[in-house]
């Protein structure tokens, strides 16, 4: 492997507070993220204590107001934030990106008194969120959902199973979709519960073939009873928030996707500069050469198409098309790359002594995630010819 040290990626940004804070996270990467990344992964070890430091330090909240405690920082920053923690470890960025997921209900449809009850300490006190919208029998159909919530008296009771919750079982804080009236998406409704709620369970954490550091459980609630006051939005509007939240939440699954590209990139180019085959570098060889050309080409397509997309969410307008578009190419980009960083490698690349095996496990997840890339190309036609005739 060559000596020589990946250069950091060269950022626009806007300000010179963004420019500090980015510069923050790197130094604390260095220091807390990346020594212990692939030892934690392989053990199974979440990371609980790093983001206890990220909520200290105030990067739980970066796209949030700081009237509750928030960053009040651009998507624009707070992506390119989530790109940085994915690649050095999919574990955290992914985590934060759930974490803000977890937060936009109340943050953005929650009353004034339940935005002051709740979001200072979901933002910055330490707290960690889970988002609950799948179940077993509705992952891609959501509005299909068959988790209850029925009102009794100032309070509801829900009782159902979630699947695939990231941080099932060890948040402490889940914002949770409960269908409150009939079938379709009009009978839904959100809820914020306790993660130490009567009646909620987790079952053992799905075994992955990647982020292993990063748990995945269903959730059974049994007669679980919330106060009407953990109601967020009116009835029968949780459907809307949820879509809402995935616009947003798929940006962060495309920085995320840039994050573990980059990653492979700069082990494929150190290796391939350091490797010598035939008396050279194999990075002389015009056919490697073209490979990692063309990695760097998708990468810097995939960064410039998150980062437009999420200008256009921070100058206010619609942002929909724009997040499916670049979830579907980020992480479609992300896989390809992460396959061909491994064929860099050649046998090292398929070995446990290298990263770019787990790099090339974690993305596949991310074509899943947050709704699958056949989803988002649903999603994009529709904006483009309508919706499909029955």
């Amino acid at each position: 492997m060559s000596d020589r040290a990946p250069q950091p990626v060269e950022r626009q940004l806007p300000t010179e507070e963004s420019r500090d804070l980015l510069a923050l996270v790197r130094d604390m990467i260095q220091r807390e993220i990346a020594p212990t990344a692939a030892a934690e992964e392989d053990a199974g070890h979440f990371p609980r204590e790093i983001f206890a430091l990220l909520s200290e330090s105030g990067l739980l909240a970066l796209p949030y107001d700081a009237e509750y405690g928030g960053g009040d920082q651009p998507y624009e920053v707070y992506l390119q934030v989530l790109e940085e923690l994915a690649a050095a470890r999919l574990t955290v960025g992914l985590g934060v990106s759930v974490h803000s997921l977890a937060c936009h209900a109340l943050a953005g449809y929650g009353t004034k008194e339940q935005q002051a009850t709740h979001l200072p300490a979901m933002l910055g006190g330490g707290l960690l969120g889970a988002y609950c919208l799948s179940e077993p029998a509705s992952g891609s159909d959501a509005a299909s959902l068959r988790t209850k919530a029925v009102r009794d008296g100032d309070d509801w009771v829900i009782t159902g199973t979630k699947a695939w919750i990231t941080h099932g079982g060890i948040a402490d804080f889940y914002t949770v979709l409960a269908r409150t009236g009939g079938e379709g998406a009009r009978g839904i409704t959100a809820f914020l519960v306790p993660g130490d709620a009567e009646g909620l369970n987790a079952a053992a954490p799905e075994k992955k073939m990647g982020m292993k550091g990063s748990p995945t459980a269903q959730l059974n609630f049994d007669g679980v009873r919330v106060p009407d006051s953990r109601r967020i939005g009116e009835e029968g509007q949780g459907f809307a928030i949820a879509l809402s939240a995935l616009d947003s939440g798929r940006l962060g699954i495309a920085a995320c996707a840039v994050g573990v590209a980059q990653a492979a990139l700069d082990e494929a180019v150190s290796y391939a500069t350091g490797r010598q085959q035939f008396g050279r570098p194999i990075a002389d060889f015009q056919g490697l050469r073209f490979m990692l050309a063309d990695m760097a080409t998708q990468i810097e397509a995939g960064r410039s198409l998150y980062l437009a997309a999420a200008r256009l969410r921070d100058a206010g307008r619609p942002f929909s098309r724009e997040a499916a578009m670049a979830k579907l190419f980020c992480t479609d980009a992300a896989m390809r790359v992460t396959t061909d960083a491994v064929q860099v490698l050649g046998g090292y690349g398929y070995t446990l002594d290298f990263p770019v095996e787990r790099f090339m496990r974690e993305a596949k997840v991310l074509q899943i995630v947050e709704g699958t890339n056949q989803i988002q190309r649903m999603v994009i036609a529709r904006h483009l010819v309508g919706p499909e005739t029955r």
